[in-house]
């Protein structure tokens, strides 16, 4: 009885024994990742070719602050903590890739990628039929000087391997989504520009401001997303408000010329960008640290940020169509833009719809703000400069002075942009935006639903 004990009791321990020295050769399933100020994050999704999680992938990442190897999670998404700033090298262990898949490049099981403290990297490895080339490190750092870097569809949609059907529709629907935040600041930009006649080079600085107050109010006050989303929209309306007041109406009395406004506006945009700068600094700023998770409709990947920002935008933007078409002060509104001078005639108080429209317009920029923020999972200082020539083009393509043009616009210009890629470099999607714009107004000068101006 004892022998057998005694022999029992050798085998758990034997075995023990095993699995304590194989236990090092695996890789620590990979926990969630929060840059702070005195922590970094190098992270990633590995997809199939198919679009789907690879979990169980092993990725390693060595570097300053040490040597860490992670798994995939079910997901398909990894993440390192480093305490230390410096480059890092990651590296991906190809015989842990699931059944039947490989990298696109099989030769580039390596990225080199830049960590900063409170901020994310990004590497990627796409998998496919080989193709000879993989798309280099993704950083994302806390703020953004293109808000294009990271791809929020967590697919792979912008690296090479041809034009498929799958990647047309997943192209489709990132543009769809980006025209509609897109639209959430052109279609204020357009009722300034119908009301006032002033084309405002200081509304990007709005849709900056936005998306800046929602991360002071997450990462420092530490509210909840939407509270501050909420919060940050309100204060950019006030600041509408109180810069119509302050700036615009006094211009205005004082009969200065509109050329003369725009150049206020160009020095105004200015200021605030290089005051973000001094107070924000020119790193990327994530407004949620956490890592999106990945929704599947058909062959279209779309993260659950995407999906309520687009939602968010086309519900703002049907209540701000019924509070033009069917209230008082919205009719009055599209009667300014029409006709200040008869409106005025009629008994409509011109200056107090100005007032409303630039609050308004502050505030819908400041939403689209926050969701452009969430839908490229980071803002940066110039933000809203970079996509005011997005703005303009939008609001020109769909015709000067109609909320309705913007918003059509917006959606075509987004939809040109992120299908453009399919054929250029995905730096230069926007500039097949801006071709696609001149060609339109070649055609029809006054936009999509602009009027034909009568001359003579």
């Amino acid at each position: 009885m004892r022998r057998g004990t005694g022999a029992v009791t050798l085998l758990v321990a034997a075995l023990i024994a095993v699995v304590l020295q194989a236990w090092p050769a695996h890789a620590a399933a990979s926990q969630p990742c929060t840059p702070d100020a005195t922590t970094g994050c190098v992270t990633g999704t590995v997809k199939t070719a198919e679009g789907q999680p690879a979990a169980g992938v092993s990725i390693t990442v060595e570097g300053a602050g040490g040597s860490s190897t992670v798994t995939t999670g079910d997901d398909g998404v990894w993440s390192v903590p480093v305490t230390a700033a410096g480059e890092y090298t990651v590296t991906i262990d190809p015989a842990t890739l699931p059944e039947g898949e490989q990298l696109r490049d099989p030769s580039a099981t390596t990225r080199t990628v830049k960590v900063l403290l409170n901020s994310q990297s990004r590497a990627l490895f796409p998998l496919g039929e080989p193709t000879g080339a993989a798309p280099s490190a993704e950083p994302t750092q806390g703020a953004t000087t293109a808000p294009t870097t990271d791809r929020p569809s967590g697919g792979d949609s912008s690296a090479t391997g041809g034009v498929s059907g799958k990647r047309v529709m997943q192209q489709l629907a990132n543009g769809l989504v980006f025209g509609l935040l897109l639209a959430l600041a052109s279609v204020g930009l357009s009722l300034i520009y119908g009301t006032t006649g002033l084309s405002s080079f200081a509304h990007g600085e709005q849709v900056t401001l936005g998306a800046i107050l929602a991360y002071t109010f997450v990462q420092v006050v530490g509210m909840d997303l939407w509270l501050a989303a909420i919060l940050a929209t309100l204060c950019g309306a006030a600041s509408g408000w109180l810069q119509d007041a302050g700036i615009w109406r006094p211009l205005r009395r004082r009969r200065v010329g509109l050329t003369q406004q725009m150049i206020v506006t160009i020095g105004l945009s200015m200021v605030l960008q290089y005051l973000f700068q001094f107070l924000l600094g020119g790193g990327r700023l994530r407004i949620d640290t956490t890592n999106p998770k990945p929704v599947a409709i058909g062959p279209v990947t779309l993260t659950v940020q995407s999906l309520l920002s687009a939602g968010i935008a086309a519900a703002v933007l049907a209540a701000a169509a019924v509070f033009l078409l069917y209230t008082r002060t919205g009719r009055a509104t599209r009667a300014v833009s029409d006709n200040p001078a008869l409106a005025a005639a009629s008994g409509i108080g011109v200056e107090r719809v100005i007032r409303i429209v630039w609050t308004g317009a502050a505030g819908l920029a400041a939403l689209g703000g926050v969701l452009v923020g969430l839908y490229f999972q980071s803002t940066a200082w110039n933000m809203g400069g970079t996509v005011l020539l997005l703005m303009f083009a939008a609001v020109t393509l769909g015709g000067l002075g109609t909320a309705w043009g913007a918003l059509a616009g917006s959606l075509v210009i987004g939809v040109v942009a992120e299908m453009s890629s399919l054929v250029i470099p995905s730096d230069m999607k926007y500039a097949g935006a801006l071709l696609i714009l001149i060609l339109v107004l070649l055609v029809r000068p006054q936009g999509i639903l602009g009027r034909r101006d009568r001359i003579g």
